[in-house]
């Protein structure tokens, strides 16, 4: 090589690139291409000093944002010419600590085919070892104590590498080459298992083994997985499923299972248990290795208290080794459920679980590897050939977007009530938690102020102003006024409408059907049937349905009886199918005591759910409403058009009053009813979109908020809209529910009224 021909450059990379095997990746490529220089992590981002031959170092750039690792995603790429100097070899240097701001926290990731591959061998070093992992994955948020992702700086720290380890560790040809949760079973986390009245068990085989004979006996174990505990139990005895629902006081919600990786493409037992699309298995098989809600085969032997009244169940097939492991030696499908408190944060340490689920699991299958934040399981469902996420978890969270501007200071979000999620911006970043759960509890409670604190010590931001829902009873919103921040206050639809506008980077007019159980509206009633005209930062309300008074306010959430009453004496008529005396009720809805006015689309499906006989007491949230869409499935009968008039204070209104006589019309089946009901709410959008047409001209139209995880509703909506020449958008990448008013919150505070962000 000639000094003329000989180069040298320092590049920064960032985006995703901590986390996922990037500096083994650049330091291979460098050896192949014949360069020298070093590579190390910088704080958020990746240096690389490399140095040779022109045509060598342009071919490296090339390749590096060509033939990056699968898990990296990279954003920029800035090279700078220096003079070349005395360099021998390629190696990866020592982590330089400063400034995070630019880092990308990396979700946990599932378990690699090679791995599976390796783990299966029993000519290896790790065969059937538990914990097994390459720089390609395992887990990454959970254990993740502060950045840059080394193993010093993670909960792995406090296991030295043997010198077997170490060895793979340091060899730039091997897949473990700098991987950071590397370990094997000489200097790794090791199982446990635990069974009142037999001794604690501390060897991987015995302890599996003891995992698997309690699972066939038909007990409940509590299994530590990447991000939190799940409980364990046969899916096709009915009576261990009613032992776990009875115990967890989870008496009718849907139940997931987890189903064995059989056959070449690992779908055999999806096949077995499911009628799922092609779809589905995409998303099945999908690195996220989230819940789907497939389509149930009518004819198994999943017991039926696993997903009572359902069309749909929940799958999951197995993301870590050891739930390889477990679901190959039971050979069969297991309940595997968050094992929590209903409606808290996912457990992840060994003592609160016994404590806390000393009654509900009757064994506890223990690992010793420190998590250090839960991540759930992620949801998703799909809706009109597109994956929808319901709970964003582990594999898909932190979740980050860009802005199309910069925010003049760091804006901390606080979400919602239910479904909450926290969302921390600065400069043009939003960072969206995992699922952290319902704020009612101290747990809920404790693990939302510990992710604020993680997210910006984590990335290094000071923070010193949050927005919080409008609402002012808000465990949240109390968080904030006591926080000492300056607090900014957004109302919940509004939050709604602009997640849905800024996930697709669509900021110019359009119409959001914001549909959802309930939510503080500008007017002080409860909102949750509207249309919201504009854009972020100044919408309007348009459109919205009927309003009527809720006897019991927030009783009627989880009481549907109480919302089919409203509708009732509404049109001045009684309804005798009322489950319980009314009298006391009816007299405080008469003189507007405890009966807030609600244009709630949630609430009028609990009154559908009410009406047809189908649901009185909602066990779970959602239940009314999916036990509606799930008594619709199979039936074909046209919709009914609601009439429609102009009101000045609330703008278009549809009126639900010819569904309340059809609902309790026993001449039509059920399946006809539920029907019905889905397809007239559905006209009754494209009805209102054409009438603000009309008077705005064309624009596209969104559909978020809860409501619209139904999929005979929004695929019904999606198709009539798009016939009457209307673009749709839905949430694709941020849940309809209220997982995305984080996010929508940020969205609202950085944009003032005329468009400008603040």
């Amino acid at each position: 090589m000639t000094h003329l021909n000989l180069q040298a450059r320092t590049i920064r990379v960032t985006g995703r690139v901590q986390g996922v095997g990037f500096r083994p990746f650049v330091s291979r490529l460098a050896h192949q291409l014949q360069l020298c220089g070093w590579v190390r992590n910088h704080a958020g981002s990746v240096e690389i000093c490399v140095q040779g031959a022109i045509e060598q170092l342009d071919l490296f750039e090339q390749q590096l944002l060509n033939l990056a690792p699968p898990l990296a995603k990279l954003d920029a790429l800035n090279s700078h010419h220096i003079e070349p100097t005395i360099l021998n070899g390629f190696t990866i240097e020592p982590s330089i600590y400063g400034d995070n701001s630019l880092a990308e926290l990396p979700p946990d990731y599932f378990m690699c085919s090679d791995c599976l591959a390796e783990m299966s061998d029993n000519t290896q070093r790790r065969y059937r070892y538990p914990f097994i992992n390459c720089t390609q994955c395992g887990p990454r948020y959970t254990l993740i104590e502060r950045l840059p992702f080394d193993r010093a700086n993670t909960s792995m720290a406090v296991f030295p590498l043997c010198p077997d380890c170490r060895t793979d560790y340091e060899n730039p040809i091997d897949r473990r080459y700098h991987a950071q949760p590397l370990a094997c079973a000489a200097c790794g986390p090791a199982l446990s298992f635990r069974q009142a009245g037999h001794p604690e068990i501390n060897d991987n085989e015995a302890a599996l083994t003891s995992a698997v004979t309690a699972l066939k006996s038909g007990l409940i174990v509590a299994v530590k997985g990447i991000g939190g505990y799940h409980l364990l139990c046969s899916a096709t005895s009915e009576i261990a499923v009613a032992t776990l629902r009875q115990r967890k006081h989870r008496r009718l919600k849907p139940l997931a299972v987890m189903l064995p990786w059989l056959g070449e493409d690992g779908l055999d037992a999806v096949r077995r248990y499911t009628e799922a699309t092609a779809f589905d298995a995409a998303l099945l098989t999908d690195p996220l290795r989230a819940i789907v809600l497939v389509k149930k085969h009518p004819l198994t032997d999943l017991a039926e208290a696993v997903a009572p009244g359902m069309t749909d169940l929940g799958v999951m097939l197995p993301y870590s080794p050891l739930h390889h492991l477990l679901l190959a030696a039971y050979a069969g499908p297991l309940i595997a459920t968050s094992a929590n408190i209903s409606g808290e944060p996912v457990l992840t340490d060994a003592e609160q679980v016994e404590t806390r689920l000393a009654l509900v699991a009757d064994a506890f299958l223990h690992h010793n590897r420190p998590i250090l934040r839960p991540a759930d399981d992620s949801v998703f469902r799909v809706i009109s050939g597109k994956a929808q996420p319901i709970r964003l978890g582990r594999g898909c969270a932190p979740l980050e977007f860009k802005l199309p501007f910069s925010l003049a200071s760091p804006l901390l979000a606080l979400g919602g009530q239910m479904k909450n999620t926290v969302a921390l911006a600065w400069d043009n970043r939003v960072i969206i938690s995992p699922h952290l759960g319902d704020l009612g509890s101290p747990r809920s409670q404790q693990v939302f102020e510990q992710t604020i604190t993680d997210l910006t010590q984590l990335y290094g931001v000071t923070v010193e102003r949050c927005v919080c829902d409008a609402h002012p009873d808000y465990s949240a919103s109390r968080w904030a006024e006591r926080s000492g921040m300056t607090v900014h206050k957004v109302f919940h639809h509004h939050a709604h409408a602009s997640a849905l506008a800024a996930e697709h980077a669509y900021y110019k007019p359009m119409l959001v059907f914001t549909w959802d159980g309930t939510g503080y509206g500008e007017d002080g009633t409860l909102w949750g049937g509207e249309g919201l005209f504009g854009m972020p930062g100044s919408w309007q309300r348009v459109s919205s349905f009927r309003p009527f008074r809720l006897p019991g306010s927030e009783l009627a959430a989880r009481e549907p009886w109480r919302s089919a009453l409203a509708l009732c004496w509404e049109l001045g008529e009684d309804w005798p199918e009322c489950p319980t005396e009314t009298y006391l009720i009816k007299l405080a809805w008469q003189k507007q005591l405890n009966s807030p006015l609600s244009s709630s689309v949630g609430r009028l499906f609990d009154a559908a759910a009410a009406l047809t006989g189908l649901v009185h007491h909602s066990d779970f949230e959602g239940h009314a409403a999916m036990c509606l869409e799930a008594a619709s499935v199979g039936a074909n009968i046209s919709g009914i058009v609601l009439p429609l008039h102009f009101n000045a204070d609330h703008g278009w209104l549809s009126d639900w009053e010819p569904l309340v006589s059809i609902l309790q019309d026993t001449n039509l089946s059920l399946g006809a009813r539920s029907y019905c009901f889905h397809a007239s709410l559905a006209m009754a959008i494209v009805a209102q979109a054409q009438q603000i047409r009309t008077e705005h001209g064309l624009f596209t139209v969104g559909l978020c908020g809860g409501v619209f995880q139904n999929k005979c509703l929004t695929e019904l909506a999606m198709t009539l809209l798009q016939q009457a020449g209307f673009k749709v958008f839905v949430p694709e990448r941020i849940p309809s529910n209220d997982a995305g008013i984080s996010f929508g919150q940020i969205i609202e505070v950085a944009m003032t009224s005329t468009g400008k962000q603040q």
